[in-house]
């Protein structure tokens, strides 16, 4: 991650301009931090295409959402915008001080920004009236220089994000029915966690909170298949995530939690064995189709079948940055936390492939810049 400082005294006088779109995955991600850590932002659309050329020329690539700083400067990418704000803001932030937790925090995010995605897109384009909510959305707010009429933008955008991110991403009619009632199991694991708790780790929220912001906050408790299956089913995740939204940390937070030996709270040991089967899965399946140039890759998750997932760079980089925040951590956590990975199942594919194939220097300039070879990124 780039060295470069923050304009922290700047914050507190001059909004930063958070440009992405209000149903936006990624964009809700990082209003959930600025709230929480009392960051003044204002929203902007995106609008499209002649935004593309700006952030393009700006950052290196065109997703969202995209961050300008009150000097002027650009941001992207909410994984490494997030660190970098945490690196350089005063006061307590959203990294515990057990590194153990904070490992797992890493990972919770990590899982919640490139896992969750696809039930996410999936409940949005699906469904009729989720994929009418959305493009009607999108069409009013990130398509008015388009010279057609509403349905035709809204039929295209439908089109292009079930292309992209549903069918064209390996949901089939044959692993439908995996997806949804992973996204069960999911919710049913967060619902005795936020029973008992208000936030993953306890009364304090951290960045495991802000990474399933992402896929809850714009998308679960917002599109209508979804936001009715969290009322029925889960009504202590949806009041989770009024509760996160409402949150500042300058209001006063509790500690965080006593620090964790070698053993997991038992309401989190689920939650790990779940990620070791879908997104530690697909990470090694994705790092496969790399290494062969396979630009589409078949990969059997948690006995399901998917077929012709979209490859990512990106993704490979995301395993070689849990590995290194493992690495970092003094050698008395490495052993407690080896410990609660290998109970959970997820110690063997963080280490499965002893050589990742990273692009050269494909993270070196984030959050400022983001190298074209980073394909894969995600929008809305």
């Amino acid at each position: 991650m780039t060295d470069e400082k923050l304009p922290i005294e700047a914050l507190s006088a001059h909004p930063v301009v958070l440009y992405g779109c209000g149903i936006s995955y990624f964009t809700g991600k990082m209003e959930n931090y600025f709230k929480l850590r009392g960051i003044a932002y204002e929203l902007k659309d995106m609008p499209f295409p002649g935004f593309k050329k700006r952030m393009e020329k700006a950052v290196g690539v065109m997703q969202m959402p995209a961050v300008i700083l009150p000097d002027g400067r650009w941001m992207t990418d909410t994984t490494k915008m997030i660190q970098l704000f945490e690196a350089q803001l005063p006061g307590d932030g959203l990294i515990p001080d057990d590194p153990r937790q904070a490992f797992f925090c890493y990972l919770i995010e990590d899982w919640a920004d490139e896992w969750l995605w696809r039930p996410a897109m999936h409940y949005r384009w699906h469904y009729r009236e989720g994929a009418r909510f959305a493009s009607d959305y999108l069409a009013s707010h990130l398509l008015q220089s388009m010279m057609a009429p509403l349905w035709m933008k809204r039929a295209r955008l439908t089109m292009r994000q079930r292309n992209g991110y549903t069918v064209g991403d390996g949901i089939t009619r044959d692993n439908v029915a995996h997806v949804e009632s992973g996204f069960m199991k999911t919710l049913a694991i967060l619902e005795a966690i936020f029973a008992k708790r208000q936030f993953l780790l306890g009364a304090r929220p951290s960045l495991a909170d802000i990474g399933l912001s992402g896929p809850f906050f714009r998308h679960f408790a917002l599109d209508p298949v979804p936001a009715e299956i969290l009322r029925q089913h889960a009504p202590h995740v949806l009041a989770w995530v009024t509760r996160l939204w409402r949150t500042r940390l300058s209001d006063g937070v509790a500690p965080w939690p006593e620090a964790w030996e070698d053993t997991l709270p038992d309401d989190l040991a689920p939650l790990l064995e779940d990620i070791s089967k879908t997104h530690l899965a697909y990470l090694c399946a994705n790092v496969e189709a790399v290494k062969a140039g396979q630009k589409r890759f078949d990969a059997d998750i948690d006995g399901t079948f998917y077929k012709a997932a979209r490859y990512s760079q990106y993704r490979v980089w995301c395993l070689k940055e849990l590995r290194a925040h493992f690495q970092a951590m003094p050698e008395d956590a490495q052993a407690d936390t080896r410990a609660m990975l290998q109970k959970t199942g997820c110690w063997e594919p963080l280490w499965r492939h002893s050589e990742l194939p990273m692009a050269d220097d494909q993270e070196k300039n984030l959050p400022f810049h983001a190298d074209s070879k980073m394909v894969g990124v995600n929008e809305t």
